[in-house]
This record gives structure tokens, sequence and C-alpha cells, in this order.
């Protein structure tokens, strides 16, 4: 059985590791699409919105609903990426160490 004095220093590498991974999500990026490509938005997968590309030809006063709809869905789209690219590298980074069963970070 391990020491308490070990389990404390584990668990400082591990708070250690958790804090570089988070800051690696915001270097990662994913995109986010609606509309088949009208609207695309960028992200990081810590959620942060790097930029949106509006197609020209949904600026228009009688587009103006569905573009909100286009928007939402592919902010929508981004974030559920951004998710998926976060879980995917908490993943990895958690794969080595030595957590008890059912156990999440």
């Amino acid at each position: 059985m391990k020491s308490l004095d070990d389990i404390l220093k584990m668990a400082n590498n591990v708070q250690a590791q958790l804090a570089q991974a988070q800051e690696g999500l915001d270097k990662i990026e994913v995109d986010g699409v609606s509309g088949g490509g009208l609207v695309k938005v960028k992200a990081s997968a810590k959620g942060r919105i790097i930029r949106i590309d509006i197609d020209p030809s949904l600026l228009t006063p009688e587009s103006k609903e569905m573009t909100e709809d286009l928007i939402t869905a592919a902010l929508n789209d981004a974030r559920a990426r951004a998710d998926q690219a976060a879980h995917t590298e908490m993943q990895k980074m958690t794969a080595g160490l030595p957590l008890p069963p059912g156990f999440k970070l």
C-alpha cells in the first residue's frame, strides 16, 4: 500500500498534467458547419469561438430567420465537435494514470 505522501505527490502530478492538457485544448481547432457549408464556425476544443463565416447569399433581409437558424446550428455543431475533441484528448492524457475504476476527470 502506498503512503499518504506518495498519494499526495501522485495527486499533485495528476493535477499538473490536467492543467497542461486543459491549456492544450485551446490550441486544437474544430469546424462546425450548417446549411451545406453556408455557415461555418471555427472553435477551439475548449469551446472558444474563433471565427464565423457566413455565405454572402444569406445576408438579405428575407433570409434573416433562416440565417439565424443556420448560425445556431453551426455553433451547436462546433460545440459538439469541440466536446468530442476535448474528450478524446483527455482520454489520451488519463490513459496511463492509475485511477480507481469508474473515476472520471
